[in-house]
């Protein structure tokens, strides 16, 4: 049984974390007892009793200076969470240049760059861990993805690189992999569908549940692999899709 307070005295970064699955995270550690400090461009969301750092993941210089002021407000850092992320849709042919750069340095680049001003303090930690944001859409084809899906299959090898190279360092390094959920970003996407209503449906229909996943399920799995009673899972990128990219009924 999970103890109510397992993070008791864990601090914690979440990027992102002002919204959607970022938001539900941040919740949930902070219900299970940790110390959070949300980094976001927009802080309005953050939930009660996270400390709020305004924060461009794509500028190096504000994720050096975000990442120091939350962990001296803290007082350390345990967990770091990489959710920040966007999405894209379209075939190869539907993003220019530009966007390819923006989506993986955003998605991608990111996570090596909060994590770099990240390890010193985690180095430090007793309990030191970071999960990162993947997707389902790293794991199977899905069509009208392929900028998305990229970025997505890069942050599963990055995550396993990573858990290689920081292992013998007490630092672990797993990831989620959502389905589609129900979050900010899939509303925008179904409000500019022709029929929302269809799309919807399309969506709920993939998942073998028959129905969108949670941000509060996607949070509860990344609390799994940050929480300290999870000391031997590493190198992991854990499904939470419904059955998606292992069913088929």
């Amino acid at each position: 049984m999970i103890h109510d307070m397992e993070f008791d005295g864990i601090t914690a970064i979440v990027t992102g974390g002002a919204s959607g699955i970022g938001q539900a995270t941040a919740r949930t550690l902070l219900e299970r007892g940790a110390h959070v400090a949300v980094l976001d461009r927009r802080t309005d969301g953050t939930p009660e009793g996270a400390i709020a750092v305004t924060c461009d993941v794509t500028d190096a210089a504000q994720v050096t200076a975000a990442v120091a002021e939350a962990v001296e407000r803290l007082g350390g850092l345990d967990v770091l969470v990489n959710n920040a992320g966007i999405g894209a849709a379209g075939s190869v042919a539907a993003n220019d240049d530009a966007e390819w750069h923006h989506v993986l340095d955003v998605n991608v680049v990111a996570i090596a760059r909060v994590t770099r001003a990240a390890l010193p303090h985690l180095r430090r930690s007793e309990h030191a861990a970071v999960v990162n944001t993947c997707s389902g859409a790293a794991l199977i084809g899905l069509p009208n993805r392929a900028l998305y899906s990229a970025t997505k299959g890069a942050v599963a090898a990055l995550t396993v690189a990573m858990a290689a190279d920081h292992v013998r360092e007490g630092i672990r390094v797993n990831a989620v992999a959502p389905g589609t959920a129900d979050t900010p970003w899939v509303g925008r996407l179904l409000d500019a569908a022709e029929d929302r209503e269809a799309a919807g449906a399309a969506l709920r229909a993939r998942q073998p549940i028959g129905r969108l996943v949670t941000a509060d399920e996607v949070a509860t799995a990344i609390a799994y692999l940050a929480s300290p009673t999870s000391g031997s899972t590493t190198g992991v990128v854990l499904p939470v899709d419904g059955g998606m990219s292992s069913l088929r009924i």
